[in-house]
């Protein structure tokens, strides 16, 4: 069962008993804890731990590949080591992209992807085809992985994390995102994730609650950053 993804509070609680029904018709042998740990996967990514806070806190965004110099023929690099006499081989008329890391808000992301879909719409000539919208595509390998150029390279494994979130921010129609919406949900998320892990705790699961789950994480990297550290010194 695919779970829908809420993006305020207000509609994850009105709709939380709805789909626990549904969950149990789809799975006979689940138990409310099931449901509740595949709730907190889901929305765990969208959030982290604050030791200054002792809380959690929204955090959501992506690691993408920020792609540059995509083409030999755009650029004038003279360092060429697939070329003979100044020309290019055929086997290698382009190189891989260079890039570098860049953090950026699930918001942008999905301005992104909304771009993808609308240049390939107006590119193939085409608007968008009889009893399908935005979210029919938004898990197009072709059109997501494309790459234009220079920018952003979409890895399409790490895409599928986001597409539950996409779903439910994306437009059915239309260029642009709705900031308003993805605020709402910056403000939800932990209110979401606390109401799961007051779920959870009622029934004794203290180790699958998101809040031990993501401390537990950032205590994990503070180490790793101490042992390197330690090591370099």
């Amino acid at each position: 069962m695919e779970l829908p993804f809420y993006l305020t509070f207000k509609e994850f609680e009105s709709h939380y008993y709805d789909t626990l029904e549904q969950w149990f018709e789809e799975y006979h042998n689940a138990s409310e804890i099931d449901f509740l740990k595949a709730l907190a996967d889901q929305y765990s990514p969208y959030l982290y731990y604050s030791f200054a806070d002792d809380r959690l806190l929204a955090d959501a965004s992506m690691e993408i590949k920020d792609c540059f110099f995509p083409y030999h023929e755009k650029i004038g690099i003279s360092f060429c080591t697939s070329c003979e006499n100044g020309k290019y081989l055929k086997a290698s008329k382009s190189m891989n992209h260079i890039f570098e890391w860049k953090t950026i808000t699930m918001m942008e992301y999905a301005q992104h992807i909304l771009d993808k879909i609308n240049r390939h719409l107006l590119k193939n000539g085409s608007s968008l085809e009889a009893n399908k919208t935005i979210l029919d595509y938004i898990n197009d390998r072709e059109i997501i992985t494309k790459r234009e150029g220079a920018g952003y390279c979409v890895n399409y494994s790490r895409h599928q994390a986001a597409v539950p979130f996409l779903k439910a921010y994306l437009p059915y129609y239309g260029q642009t995102v709705n900031m308003a919406v993805y605020r709402d949900f910056i403000f939800s998320v932990a209110q979401i994730a606390e109401y799961i892990d007051k779920k959870l705790r009622s029934v004794q699961a203290f180790e699958h609650t998101i809040y031990a789950k993501l401390k537990s994480e950032a205590k994990f990297r503070v180490q790793m950053s101490h042992q390197f550290l330690t090591i370099c010194n």
